[in-house]
């Protein structure tokens, strides 16, 4: 009997046994977050400040999901330019993925998906402030896992609002994913960081000649 589990309940170690998910250790693995990334001009730096700005006000109360997503998320994902073609937004999507003994269901609903019609972008799971990335990645993976793309990288982003974190899996032979550095709203230039990144992954997934 096929057993399900939620994707919020699932941990690393759980994805490693019933999905042959590893971890790379290569630095290169993951070049997309660190190497060639577009500079911001001056009006989009200042719409970040504000972004940190009212997070930093707002969060003097705890902050639940679905206000991260409005305070945080929203500007950002305007500012990488992903509400304007070629690019699609869709929310609470839902994947279910098998393991490989086909004996565990993993179901669960995407927070935020990135995608070109042919292909997903990001994956974006948001939690409320006080919460981890660590809850998040798991999560996140078993979500870019559904990918029903297997030839192209995934990248996912686990924020709480506060602290930002890049993930990249790739499904080519064994799935194999790695993580950013954890990058902090508070901390000096972190967040252009975060919109610097998600444009590069934006231009990574536009078609070329």
């Amino acid at each position: 009997m096929v057993q399900t589990i939620p994707a919020k309940a699932m941990n690393l170690l759980q994805l490693q046994e019933q999905f042959g998910l590893e971890r790379s250790d290569n630095p290169q693995f993951f070049w997309e977050w660190q190497d060639s990334l577009p500079e911001l001009s001056q009006s989009e730096q200042f719409a970040l400040d504000e972004v940190k700005q009212d997070y930093l006000h707002l969060s003097q109360y705890e902050l639940l999901e679905p206000v991260v997503k409005l305070v945080v998320l929203s500007p950002l994902l305007k500012l990488a330019g992903f509400y304007r073609p070629p690019f699609y937004i869709a929310a609470e999507r839902t994947i279910e993925i098998t393991s490989l003994d086909q004996e565990t269901l993993v179901r669960g609903q995407i927070d935020l998906l990135v995608f070109h019609p042919q292909f997903w972008i990001v994956t974006i799971e948001a939690k409320r402030s006080q919460y981890s990335l660590e809850v998040g990645i798991p999560q996140a993976l078993a979500y870019m896992l559904g990918n029903p793309e297997t030839i192209r990288p995934t990248f996912g982003l686990v924020t709480n609002g506060r602290e930002f974190q890049f993930l990249k899996l790739v499904r080519q032979g064994v799935p194999r994913y790695a993580m950013s550095y954890t990058l902090a709203l508070n901390r000096e230039d972190d967040l252009y960081q975060v919109v610097r990144v998600l444009k590069h992954l934006g231009q990574l997934a536009m078609p070329t000649d």
